[in-house]
């Protein structure tokens, strides 16, 4: 697979490390815009692919073309590749907000696949939804299915309205979770357990409950029930979560991130 990336920052530099280290591409096959100097150098050195300065310098020869650039920055990375991209070519867009339909307009192009990955996808426990134009050909679609499971799973959509869903489940979803750490951390301490004890053991809480619910394939309210002792512990403390409307405070968080990616994407 030959590759270009528009932009080498975070996530740009995330699916490189995944596509090399799989074995989907080559160094030498592989090269990386980015405005910036310093990240140049820091991709050529760690990685050993050709870093550019120049959009219209990256893309030649490339099977796919990913679009890694913050969305403000896409006008002036667009309009340097506006008509230097040929038919056979496929963009990948993982930029938030950034509909279809712009991005065609802006580069002139039909081939189009919009992508929302997450971070965990940079130790490649990522979740990534995606969608395609009817241009993008089986093969191509094939490619972005293999450079997307590189980075954990990843799932397709027919239509392009569930990319601004997953926008506020999936890839707004960590920071949720971080909180929800966080605060479970500061709990902890709160009761006297000292931090340095209280970080391993909600990390771990919290990454064995999602597994142990991906392993049984139960339903989380039942995963839940299973916890929860007739007038125990942890009845207690839900119900403190229930009065607080923990619950309703996410659905309502969630419902927030989706207008606003609806309201980015114009």
């Amino acid at each position: 697979m030959k590759l270009a990336f528009i932009g080498g920052g975070v996530m740009g530099e995330a699916i490189i490390s995944a596509v090399l280290s799989k074995g989907l591409a080559k160094a030498q096959d592989v090269v990386a815009c980015d405005v910036l100097a310093q990240r140049r150098r820091h991709l050529e050195s760690s990685y050993k692919v050709r870093a550019v300065e120049s959009s219209a310098d990256a893309v030649p020869g490339a099977e796919v073309v990913v679009l890694a650039v913050k969305p403000q920055e896409f006008a002036s990375a667009g309009r340097q590749l506006n008509g230097r991209l040929d038919g056979g070519q496929t963009i990948m867009s993982i930029m938030a907000g950034v509909p279809i339909a712009t991005i065609c307009d802006t580069l002139r192009h039909k081939s189009v696949v919009r992508v929302i990955p997450n971070t965990p996808a940079q130790i490649g426990e990522g979740f990534s939804v995606w969608t395609a134009t009817p241009e993008v050909s089986e093969a191509a679609r094939g490619q972005v299915a293999k450079l997307l499971g590189a980075l954990g799973l990843e799932v397709y959509v027919p239509e392009e309205k569930y990319i601004d869903m997953a926008t506020a489940v999936s890839s707004s979803g960590p920071a949720y979770v971080f909180l929800v750490i966080e605060a479970l951390i500061d709990a902890a301490v709160h009761i006297g357990i000292r931090r340095g004890q209280a970080v391993p053991m909600v990390l771990q809480t919290v990454l064995g409950s999602a597994r142990y619910a991906q392993a049984t394939g139960r339903h989380p309210a039942e995963l839940k029930n299973q916890v929860t002792s007739p007038g125990g512990t942890t009845t207690e403390g839900l119900l403190v979560l229930e009065e607080a409307g923990v619950r309703a405070a996410f659905i309502h968080a969630i419902e927030a991130a989706y207008e606003k990616a609806k309201q980015l994407g114009g």
